[in-house]
């Protein structure tokens, strides 16, 4: 397994990491979250990604219990304020709202300090001096130890990160957004930022839901239990295009003795400012297929080849 520098911060993580999204729900439930994280940490996984909007808190507890006595292991990044809104306070990026959940993710995890605390979303309603304030004041109290963001525009961590900078209060380390082949918004203005202030960045829907395993086909119905049966993002990719492209990205990553799977998560890997690349995981077996793309680094020949592929996209 190779690691790399979260960002600008001196702590290192796995290149593929384990995404916890599905983790409590009632097709993983904690017996399987038991087998899945003894997997990855077998494997060298030391980057574990959940929130604690995924399964209503259960994630979290899940994880807490499989990592029990082993929290030292792992780099355990998890989020809160996501608009799910249940009453006046129980979402948003306020101070208020702020310790709140971290003290419930603290409870749930069974742990004294997260590793990375992620602000979910950015938070119009609340002054961003408020929240940077109140994480810079989480990592002094020693309840966090790095911060991140999540699906903020480059204008939002800009600002954020110049404005923490400008009061001595800690920076944002990573950001996590989405990115994958079939999405490469990000390339335009987010890549450039993070390359040229040195945080680190972590894709989220890696696997575009699913669609970059090949597992959907044109004219023919999601398989059964499939995001593409309810997510719309799945949805949205259904278009020829992408059919195609992902039955010519699988004919190339075949004749490399290599899954489609393996190649996004390889070749996301070979994007500048990529730290870790964070994939979901319902069974152990989705966790040794992730692994693979560890150990394959694409020559430039080969991201030419790809970009050849891709590039009506591109342009």
């Amino acid at each position: 397994m190779e690691y790399r520098q979260l960002g600008h911060s001196g702590v290192r993580v796995s290149v593929v990491g384990l995404g916890a999204n599905r983790f409590g729900s009632a097709e993983v439930p904690q017996a399987e979250v038991n087998r899945i994280v003894d997997a990855s940490l077998d494997r060298g996984i030391n980057f574990i990604d959940t929130a604690d909007v995924y399964n209503e808190g259960a994630s979290e507890e899940t994880l807490g219990q499989a990592l029990n006595g082993r929290m030292d292991q792992v780099v355990l990044a998890t989020k809160f304020s996501f608009p799910r809104k249940t009453s006046a306070n129980s979402w948003g990026a306020s101070r208020y709202h702020m310790f709140e959940a971290v003290d419930q993710s603290l409870r749930r995890l069974r742990t004294e300090r997260i590793g990375l605390y992620y602000c979910h979303r950015w938070d119009e309603t609340t002054p961003i001096e408020e929240t940077l304030r109140g994480l810079d004041d989480l990592i002094h109290m020693g309840k966090i130890g790095y911060i991140g963001a999540s699906a903020y525009a480059s204008w939002q961590l800009a600002h954020a990160n110049v404005l923490a900078e400008l009061k001595g209060w800690s920076r944002f380390v990573v950001l996590q957004s989405e990115y994958n082949m079939l999405k490469r918004e990000v390339e335009s203005e987010i890549l450039p930022y993070c390359r040229a202030h040195k945080v680190g960045f972590v894709p989220y829907y890696p696997l575009a839901g699913g669609f970059l395993t090949g597992k959907y086909e044109m004219g023919k119905p999601p398989p059964a239990g499939s995001r593409g049966e309810s997510a719309r993002a799945v949805q949205e990719l259904m278009i020829e295009k992408n059919y195609n492209d992902v039955m010519k990205l699988s004919a190339w990553a075949k004749a490399h003795g290599r899954g489609v799977n393996e190649l996004a998560q390889a070749w996301l890997l070979a994007q500048p400012s990529v730290c870790s690349v964070i994939t979901g995981a319902k069974r152990v077996e989705h966790v040794t297929s992730n692994v693979k793309a560890a150990d394959w680094i694409l020559s430039a020949d080969q991201m030419k080849e790809i970009d050849a592929i891709l590039r009506p996209r591109t342009n």
